[in-house]
């Protein structure tokens, strides 16, 4: 299992900023499907069981 990573540590394993990391966690920046795939890879996860599509609403 991996212990608790920091936005920093996880940036630095993908090749992202802290800062970049932060906004795909809060929904403000989607990765490239690389960077998705590098990102599940680090946590053993297959990419769905990190990442999922939020349908956009039309209004």
């Amino acid at each position: 299992m991996h212990s608790e990573m920091t936005q920093a540590e996880l940036g630095q394993r993908v090749g992202l900023t802290r800062q970049t990391i932060a906004a795909i966690e809060a929904g403000k920046y989607s990765p490239s499907l690389e960077v998705a795939f590098q990102i599940a890879e680090v946590f053993g996860k297959r990419l769905d069981e990190v990442f999922q599509r939020v349908p956009v609403t039309s209004e």
